[in-house]
């Protein structure tokens, strides 16, 4: 996988408890899978969805697809045994429920290192309170293990007592507080799922905004969700066209000592090369995870 970018535009949580589930994940075209075992997962059922999802991570049977496992909170009964399953499970991440303070992932980085997690075990970290929003800045930096921000827009909405809209008003500066923390500190970062699933326009229109938003990809709740997503995440031919245009031009013009670059009429900065890079590594990291087995 490319080490400049790697694709996360569609993250399908998948519930630890149905291994018929986990079986079909093996097919879907998501580039990331979250096994659950917090929300999808009723109380008598953690302990075997824990020893289910060990084992599909274990399996290494997805391909190059980012394996994540979403542990239950630390104050309940199964938190700490989940995050010492996932320690050692082979997982790329684990994703931590409600997180409202940096203690709280340097926390969960001194248990899995206590489990023998290897160092490149990531923690994804969601941000679903209004409490983890106002401390956005200060969880984003709280350790090196932190890769990710997802944002848990239900929770949000019911804890800050709003509404889901169309245009997602209510959501805008806690959306956009977790983006910029997380851009100031490197991470990436997950838009939050959209209930309906019956309703593709909706969800199209939903995924656009979270693109010009700045995200990375989007959590999903079904299947039927992946494609939609992955089409409109991904950079378009024509965003391809004119990144590679921007990067040849750059760089004729530095070999001939040139300091003005124009591509089409437009005056070209060392911004919109970053940004042309980018999206031709995103491309190429789409290209390899999908020609995986």
């Amino acid at each position: 996988m490319s080490q400049t970018v790697r694709p996360r535009r569609s993250v399908l949580y998948m519930p630890g408890a149905n291994t018929r589930a986990l079986d079909k994940a093996r097919s879907l075209p998501a580039d990331a899978l979250i096994f659950d075992l917090e929300d999808a997962v009723a109380p008598d059922a953690k302990e075997a969805a824990r020893t289910n999802v060990v084992a599909a991570a274990w399996s290494k049977a997805y391909g190059k697809r980012e394996i994540v496992i979403r542990c239950n909170g630390m104050g309940t009964p199964w938190g700490a045994a989940d995050v010492a399953a996932i320690a050692t499970s082979g997982a790329d991440a684990i994703l931590v429920p409600k997180v409202e303070s940096a203690a709280e992932v340097t926390h969960i980085v001194s248990l899995l290192e206590e489990a023998g997690a290897p160092p490149e075990l990531a923690i994804w970290a969601m941000m679903e309170t209004p409490k983890g929003i106002l401390r956005a800045e200060e969880i984003a930096g709280a350790h090196p293990r932190l890769a990710c921000f997802v944002m848990g827009t239900n929770d949000l909405v019911k804890d800050m007592r709003a509404q889901h809209t169309p245009m997602r008003l209510p959501m805008v500066i806690a959306l956009g507080l977790g983006m910029l923390a997380a851009r100031a500190f490197g991470l990436a970062i997950l838009d939050g799922v959209y209930n309906d699933i019956k309703d593709e326009a909706g969800f199209r229109a939903v995924c656009r905004q979270g693109l010009e938003m700045g995200f990375d990809g989007k959590t999903l709740i079904h299947p039927s969700q992946v494609e939609p997503c992955n089409e409109i995440f991904a950079p378009t031919a024509d965003e391809l066209a004119m990144a590679g245009k921007v990067v040849a031009a750059f760089r004729q013009a530095q070999a001939e000592g040139k300091g003005v670059v124009t591509v089409d009429g437009r005056m070209i900065e060392n911004l919109h090369v970053e940004q042309a890079e980018r999206a031709l590594a995103l491309a190429a990291a789409i290209r390899e995870l999908q020609s995986a087995p």
